[in-house]
C-alpha cells in the first residue's frame, strides 16, 4: 500500500512541476532519429517523444528536406505531450526552458527573405576536399571537409550562382532555433564547426576572418563573411524565447504557450560532452551513433597542423580535440536487420534487445578470436576523410582460410565500426601526447551491457567508462544545458559535478591485453586492406540505376 502510495505522490509531484513550468525541453536531430526529452529539476527524463528519418541523395548530394525538419519535430513534440498526459493525466501547456542541437556542420544558406537558396547539405557530404585543402593550408588549423565554412568555399570554388544571395548561413540547430525564436545566434560548440572559434573570446578568430576574406573569390562576393554568420554564445547565455510563431511551428495544436527561455543551439558533439560529464580539460567522451566522434578537452592547443584533428569546443568554449568518422552504425544495422530477417524466416519473433544483445555477446564470447579471426568488414556507407575516401561502399571481405564463425563476424562488424575513428584519436594520444583522465563511452550501442565498452576499450587502449545517462543521449544533454539558463552562478563543470552527475552510477571496462593485442593486428589489416574500398567504390555505382 505504501508503495502505491509513494507513486502516487511522484506523479502528482511531477504533475505540479509541468503545471508550474519547471521543466526543460531538450530535442535533438539526429542522423537518424529526432527525439524530445522532458526533465524536471531532479534531471531526470519525465517523458519522451521521437521520430525517425533518414537523409537521402539529391544529385549526388546527402540532404534533409527541410519540410521533414518540421514534421519530424512537430511528430516528436506530439509524442512527448502524449506521454505527458498518458503518465500525468496533464496537457503540455508552458514549458520552463528549451534547447535545440542538431548533427554538426554543413550547409543551410538563406538569401535576405529568409528563402533557402540550395538544398541542405549536410555533414555527410565530401564534395569539398578542394576546399579543405585551401582553406587548412592558409589557416595552418584543420578546415575539415565537412565544415560550414568548407561547403561555402566550395561553392565560391565552383561557382555557384546562389552563392552572391546569401544573406545567412547556419547549421540545422541554428536553423531551427531562428525560426522558433527569430534569433541568429548559435552556441559556440556547434560554431566551433562552422569556422574556427578563438578559446580566449569565445568567438570567431577574427585574424582567420581576416584571411578568408582576403581571399579573391571572398572579396568579390556582396556580403562581409562575419555578417552572414550567427552569433556565437557559451553555456548559460540566454538566447532568446520561444514565440507565438515558434510555438504554432513545434505544436500545430494550439496547446503550447509561448515564452519558454531558450538555450543556445548547440551540435551533438556538445550535448555529448555534456550528458557524459566530459566538459572538464583532460576528460573525454565517444558519442557514437550513425557517425562516430571521440573527443578530449584540451590543455593546451596542438603543437601542429593534423588533419586527422577537429578543434571544436565545449558548450562553455574551451577547445577540444576531436576524431571524427563519418561512419558507424548504419552497416552493423543493416546486418543486424538480415540476422532478424532470418530469424523472422525460420518462425523466431525477437525483439530488437535481444537480437542487438545476442549477436552483441557474441562478439565477445569464448568462440570469437582476438583478431576477429582474419574477418575484415568496412562500414562506409559514406566518404571517409580519415580513411582518404571521397565516397563510400559497405564491404566485408575475408580470405578463404579466415576462421568465419558468427562469433568472428559480429567482432569484425563492431571492430571494423571503431577502427576509422582510432586514426585520428591515435595521432592526439601517441602523436602529441594529449592526456586522458577518463572516457566515456555515450550512444545506443552502449546500452548492451559491456560489449561495445570492451572493444573499444581495446581499440583506444584506455578504460571507458559508461555512465547510467549512457541511453539517455544529446537530447537529454539538450535539456540539461536549458536547465542550466537558471544556474549560471556556477561555471558548467562545477553544476554538472554538483547537481546533475552528484548521484549518477557508471561501470568501467579496462582494457583486456589480449583484446588489445587483437584490436592492433585487426587495425593494421584494416588500413592495409584499405585499396579492396577504393576498388570497391570504382566498380560499385554510387546509386541504384
Amino acid at each position: 500500500m505504501a508503495t502505491t502510495q509513494n507513486a502516487s505522490d511522484k506523479v502528482a509531484s511531477i504533475a505540479e512541476k509541468i503545471r508550474g513550468g519547471k521543466t526543460s525541453l531538450g530535442i535533438e536531430f539526429g542522423s537518424t532519429r529526432i527525439k524530445a526529452v522532458l526533465i524536471d529539476d531532479t534531471y531526470a527524463t519525465i517523458a519522451a517523444g521521437e521520430h525517425g528519418w533518414e537523409n537521402h541523395l539529391d544529385n549526388g548530394l546527402w540532404t534533409y528536406p527541410l519540410e521533414e525538419v518540421w514534421e519530424g519535430v512537430q511528430d516528436a513534440f506530439a509524442g512527448l505531450a502524449h506521454d505527458v498526459e498518458t503518465a500525468y493525466g496533464e496537457k503540455l501547456t508552458c514549458i520552463g526552458a528549451v534547447g535545440f542541437s542538431a548533427m554538426m556542420h554543413g550547409y543551410l544558406a538563406f538569401d535576405g527573405q529568409g528563402e533557402l537558396l540550395v538544398p541542405f547539405r549536410t555533414w555527410r557530404n565530401t564534395n569539398t576536399h578542394e576546399a579543405h585543402e585551401k582553406l587548412s593550408e592558409l589557416f595552418q588549423y584543420n578546415i575539415p571537409e565537412r565544415w560550414s565554412v568548407a561547403h561555402l568555399y566550395q561553392c565560391l570554388l565552383d561557382g555557384e550562382d546562389h552563392v552572391s544571395k546569401i544573406a545567412y548561413m547556419t547549421t540545422l540547430a541554428g536553423y531551427v532555433h531562428w525560426k522558433l525564436s527569430g534569433e541568429k545566434v548559435l552556441g559556440v560548440g556547434d560554431a566551433s564547426g562552422m569556422f574556427p572559434i578563438d578559446p580566449e573570446t569565445h568567438t570567431w578568430d577574427t585574424e582567420l576572418l581576416d584571411k578568408f576574406r582576403a581571399l579573391p573569390e571572398v572579396a568579390a562576393q556582396p556580403w562581409n563573411i562575419e555578417d552572414i554568420l550567427p552569433a556565437p554564445l557559451v553555456a548559460g547565455q540566454k538566447a532568446g524565447t520561444l514565440s507565438e510563431e515558434g510555438a504554432r511551428l513545434l505544436d500545430p495544436s494550439g496547446v503550447l504557450q509561448a515564452g519558454a527561455i531558450m538555450a543556445p543551439p548547440e551540435g551533438d558533439a556538445g550535448t555529448g560532452m555534456v550528458a557524459t560529464n566530459s566538459v572538464r580539460v583532460r576528460t573525454g567522451n565517444v558519442s557514437a551513433g550513425t557517425s562516430i566522434f571521440a573527443m578530449v578537452v584540451l590543455e593546451h592547443k596542438l603543437s601542429r597542423l593534423h588533419p586527422e584533428v577537429d578543434l571544436v569546443t565545449t558548450p562553455a568554449g574551451d577547445l577540444a580535440g576531436m576524431s571524427h568518422a563519418n561512419n558507424f552504425t548504419s552497416d552493423l544495422n543493416a546486418w543486424v536487420k538480415l540476422f532478424g530477417q532470418f530469424a523472422q524466416a525460420a518462425g523466431i519473433s525477437l525483439d530488437a534487445g535481444t537480437l542487438y544483445g545476442t549477436l552483441f555477446r557474441a562478439a565477445i564470447s569464448d568462440e570469437a578470436d582476438d583478431d576477429a579471426g582474419g574477418l575484415l568488414n568496412y562500414c562506409f556507407y559514406s566518404g571517409e576523410f580519415l580513411a582518404g575516401l571521397e565516397e563510400g561502399r559497405p564491404v566485408f571481405a575475408r580470405g578463404p582460410e579466415s576462421n568465419m564463425t558468427l562469433a568472428n563476424f559480429m567482432r569484425a562488424q563492431l571492430f571494423g565500426a571503431f577502427a576509422p575513428v582510432k586514426i585520428g584519436m591515435d595521432v592526439m594520444t601517441k602523436d602529441e601526447f594529449v592526456r586522458v583522465d577518463s572516457l566515456v563511452g555515450h550512444g545506443g550501442i552502449f546500452t548492451t551491457p559491456k560489449v561495445a565498452q570492451k572493444i573499444l576499450a581495446a581499440a583506444f587502449n584506455t578504460p571507458i567508462r559508461v555512465m547510467s545517462t549512457a541511453a539517455e543521449g544529446g537530447a537529454w544533454g539538450m535539456a540539461v544545458l536549458a536547465d542550466y539558463l537558471w544556474h549560471t552562478d556556477t561555471e558548467l563543470a562545477d553544476y554538472l559535478d554538483e547537481r546533475v552527475f552528484a548521484d549518477s552510477q557508471s561501470t568501467t571496462e579496462q582494457p583486456d591485453a589480449k583484446d588489445v593485442v587483437g584490436f592492433e593486428q585487426y587495425f593494421s589489416r584494416f588500413m592495409e586492406g584499405l585499396p579492396i574500398e577504393k576498388a570497391a567504390i570504382q566498380a560499385i555505382p554510387l546509386e541504384r540505376e
